[in-house]
């Protein structure tokens, strides 16, 4: 009876064994990812994506899944620029681990977002400070991808593809950046006020020049009406000689001057000016036919 427990310890035992060496023998490795067997200790292979076997009781072992899928680190920089301003910086990084060097990936670096960081660090604090605030700002991403060339060169060495550094923020000391506003306030009001000085000398500009058409055009408009009156004084006088009444000239334009001056004070009167008083009789109406010609005559001395 005691042997025949004893051999059912063994049999359990070397069940146990079968299945602990079963389960250490098969793995797994899931899609963008490489395993990195060891042998005693010993890098021995890589193992893509896929079911594998390996040697049990513990001589080959899964020292690292390493991923290949893209990995983003963010980070906080603070520096200076030339103008001694302080500014806090906020750095995005994409890497990856180069394929077709994992084992320098693996080996070669204990923390790999450190470094990388420490690399970012050490170029941003190198970059800025030759920049001023407003040149830092301008020019970032310049600087994100100096800084990306800088670090994918060092990085290279140890397995590891530097694929975009991005400079998301740049945020200068609370102070600075209120100092900032105000002056952009102050310049944004100084450009208004120019733009309605300038609308203002527009305005002013475009009514003098109307003003002065208008002038011009009225002065047109005088010369010509003149110029019709004259023609029309001459062509009465014209008509009235081919009469054959035997009136002297002098008489016609008398004539047609009294009557030329009588119509435009009707004019003068009916667009509501003042009243004016004119002489009733014949001998008024001498007086200024006399006037008129001596005014005549006197204009062509």
């Amino acid at each position: 009876m005691g042997a025949l427990i004893t051999l059912l310890v063994v049999l359990l035992i070397i069940v146990i064994v079968v299945i602990a060496s079963i389960s250490s023998l098969f793995f797994v490795v899931k899609q963008q990812t490489v395993a990195v067997v060891e042998r005693f200790g010993k890098f021995s292979s890589l193992a893509n994506p896929g079911f594998h076997v390996k040697a049990p009781w513990g001589i080959d072992r899964i020292a690292a899944r390493i991923q290949l899928r893209m990995i983003q680190s963010d980070m906080v920089v603070e520096t200076k620029s030339n103008d001694n301003v302080f500014v806090t910086m906020n750095i995005s990084t994409q890497y990856r681990v180069n394929e077709q060097n994992i084992m320098d990936a693996y080996y070669k670096l204990m923390h790999p977002g450190e470094q990388i960081k420490a690399y970012i660090e050490d170029a941003l604090r190198s970059a800025v400070p030759k920049l001023s605030l407003d040149d830092l700002f301008e020019k970032k991403d310049e600087i994100a991808l100096e800084v990306q060339k800088q670090v994918a060169e060092e990085m290279t060495t140890y397995g590891y593809i530097i694929v975009k550094t991005l400079i998301t923020r740049v945020e200068p000391d609370a102070e600075v950046k209120q100092s900032m506003n105000e002056i952009n306030a102050a310049q944004r009001k100084q450009d208004a006020a120019q733009m309605l000085a300038n609308a203002s000398k527009i305005q002013v500009v475009t009514a003098a020049e109307a003003e002065a058409e208008k002038d011009r055009l009225h002065g047109v408009g005088l010369a010509e009406q003149r110029k019709a009156i004259v023609d029309g004084l001459a062509q009465q006088i014209g008509e009235m000689k081919s009469t054959g009444i035997g009136l002297s000239e002098e008489t016609i334009m008398s004539i047609l001057l009294i009557n030329q001056y009588l119509d435009t004070l009707n004019q003068f009167a009916g667009k509501g000016n003042a009243t004016l008083f004119l002489p009733a009789g014949a001998e008024g109406i001498e007086d200024l036919r006399t006037q008129l010609l001596s005014a005549l005559k006197a204009n062509k001395q």
